[in-house]
């Protein structure tokens, strides 16, 4: 049984920054690509960044380009997003998930998420 944990959100100022963390599990991890997604009240989940197996090649919303980065310890089994100039309009919870495809930006090239964890972002 895979399990994607995420932690890491919570309140913080516009301009702020966040760091989340999503461990998983079994080892098989290194295997995958991992990918972030958010999801706001009464919108459907969108693709935020994700990264290959390796970490050696990314690709960004262009909404968060720039200002977020994805990184992956394959020894700990943790991808992490660094979210950094926070907005107002990136509140949403977010969800880590794994993938079988390269550097895959659809919801339907997932196939384990995890239970998501709450960014709030105030002006």
């Amino acid at each position: 049984q895979v399990q994607l944990v995420e932690s890491g959100g919570g309140l913080v100022q516009a301009g702020g920054s966040l760091r989340l963390s999503c461990a998983a599990s079994p080892s098989i991890f290194s295997s995958y690509a991992m990918g972030w997604f958010r999801q706001a009240p009464g919108k459907e989940r969108e693709f935020v960044a994700a990264i290959n197996r390796s970490g050696g090649s990314t690709r960004y919303a262009d909404s968060v380009k720039g200002r977020f980065t994805i990184s992956r310890d394959n020894l700990k089994n943790t991808v992490y997003l660094q979210m950094n100039s926070l907005k107002p309009e990136d509140t949403a919870v977010y969800y880590c998930a794994r993938s079988p495809y390269l550097l895959p930006v659809l919801t339907t090239q997932y196939d384990y998420w995890g239970q998501g964890t709450q960014v709030t972002v105030s002006s």
